[in-house]
């Protein structure tokens, strides 16, 4: 303890050294934070996007996601709801949602074009949260009567290009799964977007029974399984693969490409910026403590002298540098967990990213493991730079270290 208080001591002989070095430390600590914060925080809400889209667990054809369909639900799954009834009796089961992918064509009457449409459970639209706007109108009636008229929700782009508002009819155009073509009007309900330009200018949502009666089928192309708590997916996966094994069972991590590619991007920029930042914190110790040895160089000849082991003096200089990461690191974290809590405050909204038109709000995570592994790297740094500046002066000489000018 007496050799960590002396080099407490040391630490005030140049206070302006010292406190640029602290500085400079504290600063990195602040970049890795808020790099690694911000990187946890697109990770995290990607993760929820992708499970809110289609569930935890998705149930379907074994190979509905391995191939294309030559007709209509060539690949749909059959005796959907024994099959919701089964999963939710499941207490860790929240619900379940089925949908329908299919295409075709939506006319006005006077113009007609593409669209990619999902029928859909109402439900869904509260497990999507965010992810799709209102911009027009309202949802899908909860139940739909089998007197009323078909509603649908129609992109952005598409009601622009078909010129239509809420209230408009239109017919929509499909082949069935006998393979002939099949007409059904419907009446815009609502008009949304979901922030990317391409999606809005073909999606058309209905309800789950308006697609089947357009399909002429009572199959649906996918079940998607929400869970009480999604942290339980892979335990969840494998259960229902025992239940199901005649059915296809995947994982939402599966269908979600971009989650993983935007993950491997950020895990190489951040770590680079990151080690970028450490390599930083040593060479400002390695300066710090090269300059404080070549101040001292009689003092560690007297030392020397005096009897005390080199590898006493060396432990001197790396406590010092150890007390520099400590402190360092401790007015980083605080920094860091200031701006966290800021953010959350102040709204500071990201531009959109590419090939999207609305921006997202900036949030940094505060991570307690980023916290610890971020300070232990910086003191484990600090401690080697300040190790290697000081095996040359504590090697002189006792002689030449005492006639040292």
């Amino acid at each position: 303890m007496k050799w960590l208080y002396l080099a407490w001591k040391n630490l005030g002989r140049n206070r302006r050294r010292t406190l640029a070095t602290l500085l400079l430390t504290a600063v990195a600590v602040l970049g890795i934070m808020a790099l690694s914060g911000f990187a946890l925080y697109t990770y995290e809400s990607l993760k929820e996007a992708s499970m809110r889209k289609e569930g935890q667990v998705i149930l379907s054809h074994p190979d509905y996601f391995q191939r294309e369909e030559n007709i209509p639900m060539e690949l749909g799954l059959g005796r959907v709801q024994q099959l919701q009834q089964e999963l939710q009796a499941d207490p860790g089961i929240d619900t379940t949602l089925a949908q329908i992918n299919f295409d075709g064509l939506v006319s006005n009457g006077e113009k007609s074009t593409i669209f990619m449409g999902q029928g859909v459970q109402t439900e869904s639209f509260q497990r999507q949260g965010p992810g799709v706007d209102l911009k027009q109108g309202r949802w899908l009636t909860p139940e739909l009567s089998s007197q009323a008229v078909p509603e649908v929700l129609l992109g952005q782009r598409l009601a622009s290009s078909l010129k239509v508002q809420p209230g408009d009819g239109l017919t929509l155009l499909g082949t069935t799964t006998k393979g002939v073509l099949n007409a059904l009007d419907v009446s815009v309900r609502g008009i949304i977007s979901t922030g990317i330009p391409e999606l809005d200018a073909r999606l058309l949502k209905v309800h789950l029974q308006s697609a089947q009666e357009l399909l002429a089928t009572d199959q649906v192309s996918q079940l998607g399984v929400y869970l009480q708590h999604p942290h339980q997916d892979e335990y969840y996966d494998q259960k229902i693969r025992d239940q199901y094994p005649e059915l296809g069972v995947t994982p939402w991590l599966e269908r979600v490409t971009f989650y993983q590619s935007v993950r491997n991007l950020y895990n190489r920029i951040f770590g680079v910026m990151g080690v970028i930042l450490l390599v930083m914190v040593a060479f400002a110790i390695f300066n710090t403590a090269s300059m404080s040895v070549m101040e001292r160089t009689r003092e560690l000849g007297t030392l020397a002298a005096l009897g005390t082991r080199r590898r006493e003096i060396l432990g001197l200089f790396v406590q010092e540098a150890l007390l520099i990461g400590l402190l360092g690191s401790l007015l980083g974290l605080i920094m860091a967990a200031g701006l966290s809590l800021g953010l959350y405050w102040v709204d500071v909204q990201m531009p959109p990213p590419p090939g999207q038109t609305d921006g997202y709000p900036l949030y940094i995570y505060w991570s307690p493991w980023m916290a610890g592994i971020t300070s232990l790297a910086v003191v484990l740094f600090a401690v080697l730079a300040a190790g290697l500046a000081t095996l040359k002066g504590i090697n002189k000489p006792i002689v030449e270290a005492l006639n040292h000018v």
